[in-house]
């Protein structure tokens, strides 16, 4: 399977409403000459991606979906959204990311557990994470699945046995002995000139 991502007007980034004019009725007539080219017995027998959703109207995502789009790019929602999130949880936590120590609690009291990076982070990615759930609701597809109950398997691969040397402590002492190395040889030839 292959997708088509077919211009109807549809550009990159966000712009200003009324500055892009789409068409994604287009789309419909595209999908009715390739059925009849192909001779297809599908309606929609092309699988289309709608760049430049950012910015779009609901009613032009609609439309788009309903006329055979499986995939909307949603990039720059997303970004500014991660960017949002980061920037509201700056605004609330302000008095406590100004210095390690000491904030409104107390002015001996730790603020790791705000600039901690996990932590902000994660206030980036769950506002990302929810603008992603309105363009699920925009597109239709909330509801349409089932979650899956397979066990998730690991990203990285087998799992290697546990010890010292499988650590990542050990890959980064191995990568200093090798730096070290490197930069003695580099120094000893620079010395001999």
């Amino acid at each position: 399977m292959f997708s088509v991502a077919a211009a109807f007007g549809n550009v990159h980034g966000v712009y200003k409403p009324g500055n892009v004019t789409l068409s994604p009725e287009k789309l419909g007539n595209h999908q009715a000459y390739a059925k009849k080219k192909l001779n297809s017995p599908l309606d929609k027998p092309i699988f289309l991606v709608m760049h430049g959703g950012s910015g779009s109207t609901d009613s032009e995502i609609r439309l788009a979906v309903h006329n055979g789009v499986v995939k909307v790019n949603i990039d720059t929602d997303t970004q500014w959204a991660y960017w949002n999130g980061l920037r509201a949880f700056e605004k609330e936590k302000r008095d406590y990311l100004q210095s390690q120590i000491g904030n409104p609690s107390g002015h001996d009291k730790p603020n790791k557990k705000f600039y901690d990076p996990r932590v902000w982070i994660r206030k980036s990615e769950e506002a990302m994470a929810s603008r992603v759930a309105i363009s699920m609701e925009k597109v239709g597809s909330v509801g349409m699945y089932t979650a899956s109950k397979q066990k998730a398997k690991s990203q990285l691969g087998e799992q290697r046995p546990k010890g010292i040397l499988s650590s990542p402590t050990a890959l980064l002492l191995t990568g200093i002995v090798i730096g070290c190395s490197i930069s003695t040889i580099f120094l000893k030839n620079i010395s001999k000139k």
